[in-house]
């Protein structure tokens, strides 16, 4: 239904949908994808992965603590004294941060791991304990997203984990690559490592999952182990997520509209109208 020279934004997921966005684009139609935004500071009022993140970070851990069947703080009492809760956020990117913010307001002791060194002061900032591979690259993009590690930075990341998760009570896995399946790094044999009645909150089971036995919208018990994740979590916070998005795309078509002249203005002169219009 959509007619030539109309104006068409969204979270369009271009990596998945390159056959749509490219009959939009023959047909004239100018074809903006939300997602494509680059990390600048004047696209920042504009980004919705990050405001969607943010939220999703915080909802991730409200649900697995909800499934959790313990407390989560420290309570000393007469009858005797309750152990902190021990979370691991894996990715401290926008979602991983919230959660690490989140679980610490809670009363969690915290740790995370990020393939991205420059992280380590975010976490630490946020009162987590920022777990390092020995002899670490930078793994980030020009962007500000990871990328995928080595075979060696892998075989070390994993020896980390599999001797941290046997401490840990619950796991919030955020980590994504854009464009591509996100990198399995919880493995079966380190699932089996951890104490009956953990629970793993997989962020990126839409995207094929942190954990080698996630399974969208499904809650998979793996020897006692709760393994969660769901299609869309922000359908849970339907009026806080479409408020922040709302903001998002406002402030977009603020940048894209020519007040002199009424009318859309696609100046490609413009990094934020370069980088998301797909040509």
């Amino acid at each position: 239904m959509l007619k030539a020279n109309q104006t068409f934004i969204g979270v369009l997921n271009p990596y998945d949908n390159k056959d749509k966005i490219s009959n939009l684009v023959k047909k004239n139609i100018n074809t903006f994808s939300l997602e494509l935004l680059p990390r600048i500071t004047r696209a920042q009022s504009m980004d919705i992965l990050s405001s969607q993140a943010n939220l999703a970070g915080y909802k991730a851990v409200v649900e697995s603590f909800a499934n959790f069947e313990k407390a989560i703080p420290m309570m000393m009492t007469a009858a005797g004294t309750i152990s902190a809760a021990k979370v691991l956020i894996v990715g401290a990117g926008v979602a991983g941060l919230q959660a690490i913010a989140t679980a610490k307001r809670m009363g969690a002791i915290v740790f995370a791991t990020d393939v991205r060194v420059a992280s380590k002061e975010q976490v630490e900032s946020l009162g987590g304990k920022f777990l390092i591979v020995e002899g670490s690259e930078n793994l980030e993009t020009e962007g500000g997203y990871a990328k995928e590690a080595s075979d060696d930075f892998k075989k070390k990341q994993e020896d980390l984990l599999s001797e941290t998760l046997k401490k840990i009570d619950i796991v919030i896995c955020t980590a994504l690559i854009p464009g591509k399946k996100a990198p399995v790094i919880i493995k079966e044999d380190m699932i089996n490592n951890m104490k009956s009645g953990s629970i793993i909150y997989d962020l990126a089971a839409i995207q094929g999952g942190n954990t080698s036995h996630t399974k969208v919208d499904e809650v998979v018990d793996k020897n006692g182990v709760k393994i969660m994740g769901e299609s869309n979590i922000l359908n849970k916070l339907p009026i806080s997520a479409s408020n922040l998005y709302a903001k998002n795309v406002f402030n977009f078509i603020v940048n894209l509209y020519d007040k002199e002249n009424k009318k859309i203005n696609i100046n490609l002169d413009d990094e934020i109208i370069e980088k998301t219009l797909i040509k």
